[in-house]
């Protein structure tokens, strides 16, 4: 059995494949998933899991050297957008390196989660719960 922190077999099969500069978007309940990447969907109920829980977890095994958030993220979920920064903050400890961390407009987000490896769906309900974390290096 796994020792690592993800058990979910789609996952750890997801970060296992992803290059440099791959990107895998985790969103909220309500974000629209488009056709092309793979949908790993592990909303349950509405809060379950959170946005911030899966990012966490995916994080731990994925090497992150850039996150994408809508600009709208930090003005209409600032609670949540100071968590997800705080989090990446103690992702770049870990790692020793730096993510940088680009802002769009929402509309670019979708258009950009059309180009990713996938999409994982939390069961997040809040608005503008989304990242786009590119894949770096370990080296």
């Amino acid at each position: 059995m796994k020792k690592g922190a993800l058990l979910n077999s789609e996952l750890s099969y997801l970060v296992s494949r992803l290059g440099h500069t791959d990107t895998v978007v985790i969103g909220d309940a309500g974000l629209p998933i488009p056709e092309g990447p793979q949908r790993i969907d592990l909303a349950l109920t509405a809060g379950v899991p959170g946005f911030l829980q899966v990012a966490d977890v995916v994080t731990q095994e994925m090497q992150v050297e850039k996150a994408i958030i809508a600009h709208e993220m930090p003005k209409i979920n600032a609670p949540l957008h100071q968590q997800l920064i705080e989090l990446l903050k103690q992702l770049e400890q870990h790692q020793g390196n730096t993510i940088s961390i680009e802002y769009i407009s929402h509309e670019q987000f979708k258009t950009l989660s059309k180009t990713s490896r996938a999409v994982i769906r939390s069961g997040e309900c809040s608005p503008f719960a989304n990242v786009i974390l590119c894949a770096g290096v370990t080296f």
